[in-house]
């Protein structure tokens, strides 16, 4: 979800006026389905649950696409996409 809503900064990198829209979108279009995933699926503590979603739901925030950037790499690697190769 986290690289979706990522990669959709590429769209609207260019237009700065919608931002005050697009970034509490983004923020919550990952926070909400992380904190229901980690509490439904991982059966993580609220506490636990909602730290991880607003470490991901501030990373989608950022008005711009990580996901190309050693940053981006590194919380790939940090999430587990590695295992998606095999």
């Amino acid at each position: 979800m986290l690289v979706a809503v990522d990669n959709l900064w590429n769209l609207a990198d260019w237009a700065v006026v919608t931002w005050w829209v697009t970034v509490p979108l983004s923020f919550l279009s990952v926070f909400v389905p992380t904190v229901w995933f980690q509490r439904r699926l991982r059966k993580d503590s609220w506490g636990s649950a909602v730290a991880k979603a607003l470490a991901l739901g501030l990373v989608a925030a950022i008005p711009t696409s990580l996901t190309g950037t050693p940053v981006g790499m590194a919380l790939l690697a940090w999430a587990g996409v590695d295992r998606w190769r095999r």
